[in-house]
This record gives structure tokens, sequence and C-alpha cells, in this order.
């Protein structure tokens, strides 16, 4: 197939809301992408532990959380996959459009696709697709850009707008379909987004420029035989493993996080002693190391909105509105309601700042202690009987989380498209995505535990752990920013 692309940059291009064209495109798949996938996850939860006679799978409650806990690692883990092939075979462009094929063949698998078998199919070719196209996408948007471009936090910004209106639709339409036609007709509508995601960026590839077809370190043909092999045994071992019962599903958790601990230390192994980076660039990844330790606490924290937070809306959050019940996965979109009203806030308070904004490690000393303080925010309403907690805390809990999470998720993005060495600038993505991979693969073991502990116990323990981690950082944000020469 022929592609035809621009062959001069696009860095000084201002005509979509000052930014470059192209990000409109990227903007765009990436906003579909993500209302076919937290549409489909604001009802996976549910899908799994109703009952056979509210169309579920009856899948105990612990154990479904941590399902959909490591389903989520899952995705953010295979983003090493997607960097990977980008960086030594294909491209960061057509990695993310073949990636988002599979996404679209994963939905209908989950939409078609009866019992346990079409949930396995789906969640596996959509946490291999998702992965592939999260780190190309972001990767390709920082290419739109030079380093020191002003725009680039902005530009993210913009970015994180696009996934959050996804975000906010996909279970606002899904929830309204589960709730009364049922929960097979929820997945089939984030299929169709996904559908609709691919046919628009397929229009418009032609706009991004050159530079995110070059593929930055190229795999010599002369490998390829062995790293087939090596694909071919290990797919193999899972198959067998899971024969032979060593993976199951109360264990999946576990095991995908044990998977990126690994990957995430053999990663900046692998990086730090490559000879292709200059001693400023391995310095820069020292600087990377605890903001990947705040971003995965932070997450492990916000991805319980799928998780704790799902059962808690389901079990303990009075949903009336007027005689009619909100349907669960709703309370989902009231994050990406807020990060679409917030979003623009913050690009232009960045940009008007500019250089006297806080640098990077404030940002994430100050989302890491105040998504802390979120999580304190449920002990009024701890313990109450069911349906007790008013949908105004929930709310102002969720508004609390929004700041947070926008001090630490596109400056997280942008950051590491920064810090990233030339010959891994996909492959760095990957591994802030692995700190998100880590964080949501925590949140469904921590939702076991919030399954067999009193509320107070548990919201006042990781909310008082997130707040102490925000000052240990806020203490050492200055030997990191002089680890990060220069980039701030």
């Amino acid at each position: 197939m022929s592609l035809v692309v621009e062959q001069s940059p696009t860095r000084d291009d201002r005509s979509f809301l000052g930014q470059p064209r192209a990000l409109s495109n990227v903007f765009g798949v990436e906003m579909w992408e993500r209302f076919s996938f937290y549409g489909m996850q604001g009802i996976l939860l549910l899908y799994l532990y109703y009952s056979a006679a509210d169309g579920g799978l009856g899948i105990p409650q612990s154990t479904a959380a941590g399902i959909v806990g490591a389903y989520g690692g899952g995705v953010y883990l295979s983003t090493i996959l997607g960097a990977w092939v980008a960086d030594r075979l294909l491209g960061s462009e057509r990695v993310l459009f073949y990636s988002a094929i599979v996404i679209a063949v994963g939905h209908v698998a989950l939409a078609t696709l009866p019992g346990l078998g079409g949930v396995a199919t789906g969640l596996i070719l959509i946490a291999v697709g998702s992965g592939g196209l999260k780190a190309n996408a972001t990767s390709v948007v920082g290419a739109l850009y030079a380093k020191d471009d002003p725009r680039l936090d902005a530009g993210f910004s913009l970015f994180y707008l696009g996934i959050n209106l996804g975000a906010f639709f996909g279970p606002v339409l899904t929830g309204l379909l589960q709730t009364t036609l049922g929960l097979h007709y929820g997945f089939g509508l984030a299929a169709v987004g996904m559908a609709i995601g691919l046919v628009q960026y397929s229009f418009g590839r032609k706009r991004l420029p050159a530079i995110v077809h070059e593929v930055p370190n190229p795999l010599p043909a002369s490998r390829y035989a062995g790293y087939l092999w090596g694909a071919t045994l290990a797919v193999a071992l899972i198959v067998v493993l899971v024969l032979l019962d060593v993976i199951t599903a109360s264990g999946l958790v576990t095991i995908v996080i044990a998977l990126t601990l690994v990957a995430t230390v053999s990663y900046f192994v692998v990086i730090l002693r490559s000879r292709q980076i200059s001693a400023v660039e391995r310095k820069r990844v020292y600087a990377f190391m605890p903001l990947f330790v705040a971003s995965a606490a932070f997450w492990s924290l916000s991805q319980q909105q799928f998780t704790v937070v799902t059962i808690y809306t389901d079990e303990r959050l009075n949903r009336d509105m007027f005689g009619w019940e909100l349907p669960v996965s709703w309370v989902q979109s009231i994050n990406p309601v807020f990060i679409i009203l917030l979003s623009g806030v913050f690009a232009a308070l960045w940009t008007r700042w500019g250089s006297r904004q806080p640098s990077t490690p404030v940002k994430f000393a100050l989302g890491t202690g105040v998504m802390g303080a979120a999580f304190l925010m449920f002990l009024p309403f701890v313990d109450g009987g069911a349906n007790s907690t008013p949908l105004a805390a929930m709310i102002a809990i969720l508004f609390v989380l929004t700041v947070a999470e926008l001090l630490i998720g596109p400056v997280g993005l942008a950051v590491t498209t920064r810090l990233a060495p030339e010959p891994f600038k996909t492959q760095m993505v990957a591994l802030f995505f692995l700190s998100i991979a880590l964080g949501t693969a925590v949140s469904g073991w921590l939702a076991e535990w919030y399954t067999s502990v009193s509320e107070t116990v548990y919201f006042s323990v990781i909310g008082g752990v997130a707040i102490v981690l925000g000052l240990l950082l806020a203490l050492i944000a200055r030997p990191i920013l002089r680890l990060m020469n220069g980039v701030r």
C-alpha cells in the first residue's frame, strides 16, 4: 500500500487552534479509540460480576476487579511491544494505523462472542492494539514539535482533551444501552466508535510529516528469524500455562504486576547501557526514574475509577435523580467532563506562564499529593448503608482527582518526549506507559484489598501514602531538575 506523506516538517504550522494541523488527525483517532476503550471498560466490571439473570457472567467481585485491573495493566504493558515494532521495524505511524485495526476487531469479538471465550479474545486483541496505538500516537504528537517549542505542553493538553471527549461520551452511551437493551449492545457501540476513528484517521494520514514514518533504529534482517521464534515460543508457553491452570483469572493481576516490573527494570537497563546515547541523555533517563515511580503511584489511585469506584458507585452511591437511577458507568464520565472543562484552562495557564511555570517534578509532586487528598475525601461517608453517599460528594472527589490528573497526565507525556534519547524515542514513551501499566494493575490488586477491609482503613492508608510520596518528591525536585539538564 502506497502512502503519500509530506516531505517537510509541519512544526511551524498553527492552523489547528494554534497547533500543527496534523494534531487534529491524531486527536481524532485517539478520541474515538478512547470512546471505545472507556465505553467498553465502563460496563466491563459489571458484565463480569453481574449474575447471569442480569446478563453477566457471575464471577466473584474481587476476582472480577482483579481481571479488570490486569486487563488495564496489560493495555499499557503492551505499549512496549508497539514501541519496539515502531522503533525497529515499521515506524510510529504504521504501527498506529495497524493497531487501530486490531482494536476494532477486538471490540467486534467482545460484542459478538458469548461467555468467557468472547471476553478473553476481545480483551487480548484490544489490549495489544491499544498498547500499540497509545505509545505511537503520543510519539507522533511529540514529532510535530521541536523540543524547545513552548507550545508542546499546550499541544499535549489539547491531545488530552480529545482523549477525554471520548472518555466522556463512551461510558455515557454504552451505559445507556446497557441499561436499556443489554450489555452486549453497549459493547457493540464501542466497536462502532472504533470503526469511525479508524476511517477518519485513514483519510488524514497524508497530512503527517515524513519523520513519523522513519524507523529510528532498524532491526537487521539477519535477526528477524530469531525474534520470530522467540515470539512463537512465548505465545506457546502462555497457552501451556493457561491449560495447566498456572495462569488463572484470580492470579492474573499478580502476573501482570510481576511482568511489568520485569519489563520496567529491563527497559531502564537496556537504555542506560546503550552506547548510542550521550552522557546528557543518560542523565535525563536517571531523572525520569523518580517521575516513573510517582506516575505509577498516581495511576494506581486514578485507575480505581474502574475498580473500587465502580463497586462503590454500584453499592454505596445514591444515584437517584428525580426518580430515575443513574447508570453506574455514567459516574466514570464525570472525570472526563472536568478534564474537558479544565484542559484549556491548564493549557492557557502553562502557555501564559511560559518559563515561569512550575517545573515538571514540582507538578508531579503536587499531582500525587492532591490525588491522596481526593481519596481522603471519602472518609466522611465510609461504612455507611447502601446507596447512602450523596452524588454531590462523588462529584467533588472526582473534581479534585481531575486537578491531580492534569498535573501529571499530559505533563508526563510531554516530558517523556523531551527526556527521550534519540534512538529510543517511542520506546521511552512506552516506558512512561509502563508506569501506567503498573499503576493500573496495582489498582486491581488494591480493589481486592478494598473488598476485605473496612473503608476507613482503606481510604486512610491509600490517601495518606500518596500525600507522603508527594512530599518526598517535592523534597528532591531540584536534584531531579539538575539531572534533566535544561528540560523543565
